[in-house]
């Protein structure tokens, strides 16, 4: 047999390959596959719209039997999204599940550096009180030309784009009947 000069360098780099390859631990004999089970397995599948901008992706939350979160993915059947999400809807899974979030009231008076814990009854009845005195100093029952509008100056909303148009009605009802006139909406902005 003749072997060029050429030959032997292939055989031998492939020789020397092989060698090197045993050395490291390499194995070529086939492995048995084995499929992981699903976290979400049995889990609830909750559709709802993601809370960051105006767009409304869709998303599946996935709780388990006692209603914690687990997972949180794109929804591969709704028309805006059609299962794709930025970088914000792909971490919202955080929102329910993070150690850095509050899970307390707290509140920071007025010229204060310092935050304190307080009772959602306190924060409520303090939210409810602030709304009144400022509806109550700024209301305007009558226009100039004597007409009634029963309005008031001093309060705005700016709705928020993770409510579906329900909600955005009822929203918008409560407010209305405050007497409010600067109403927006954040998928208008």
């Amino acid at each position: 047999m003749e072997v060029t000069r050429r030959d032997f360098l292939k055989f031998s780099s492939a020789a020397v390959a092989g060698a090197t390859m045993s050395q490291l631990g390499f194995d070529l004999t086939p492995v048995r596959a084995y499929a992981a089970e699903l976290r979400i397995k049995g889990a609830k599948e909750t559709p709802t719209i993601c809370c960051f901008c105006s767009v409304g992706c869709g998303i599946l939350v996935s709780t388990d039997k006692n209603g914690n979160v687990i997972n949180a993915e794109g929804d591969p059947d709704h028309p805006i999204s059609e299962g794709a999400l930025c970088a914000k809807g792909s971490a919202s899974y955080q929102i329910a599940v993070n150690e850095n979030r509050l899970k307390k009231v707290r509140y920071r008076a007025p010229n204060s550096n310092k935050w304190k814990e307080v009772s959602w009854d306190w924060a409520m009845d303090r939210i409810a009180s602030n709304i009144k005195k400022s509806r109550d100093k700024s209301f305007v029952e009558k226009n100039t030309d004597g007409k009634v509008v029963n309005r008031t100056m001093g309060i705005a909303s700016v709705g928020s784009a993770a409510m579906d148009n329900e909600e955005c009605w009822l929203y918008s009802k409560m407010l209305r009947s405050l007497g409010l006139v600067y109403i927006e909406h954040q998928a208008r902005i």
